[in-house]
């Protein structure tokens, strides 16, 4: 995925196309809804005594914590290519 694109003046470059903004918000969204499934998994788990299932709502969560900080470091990376792209128009 790349944040460079090439116009008639040269290359240029952006917080990336709507197609990927909505893939972001879209993993977001997955991110969101994997954790809070692993909530309703562990406190099912705890409630009825099942290690096993409430062990997996934590790992649900865990996992859900990881994609989300991938998510949040691409954004940050965008931010950066936004930055040095105003600084080479000038």
């Amino acid at each position: 995925m790349s944040n460079m694109r090439q116009s008639n003046s040269g290359p240029e470059f952006g917080a990336g196309s709507a197609q990927e903004d909505a893939m972001s918000l879209s993993d977001k969204i997955g991110n969101k809804a994997e954790d809070l499934g692993g909530k309703v998994k562990e406190t099912a788990g705890e409630a009825t005594g099942d290690r096993e299932l409430a062990d997996e709502g934590r790992a649900d969560q865990a996992k859900a914590a990881v994609k989300d900080g991938v998510e949040k470091v691409k954004d940050a990376v965008g931010g950066v290519v936004d930055s040095v792209a105003k600084h080479l128009k000038k």
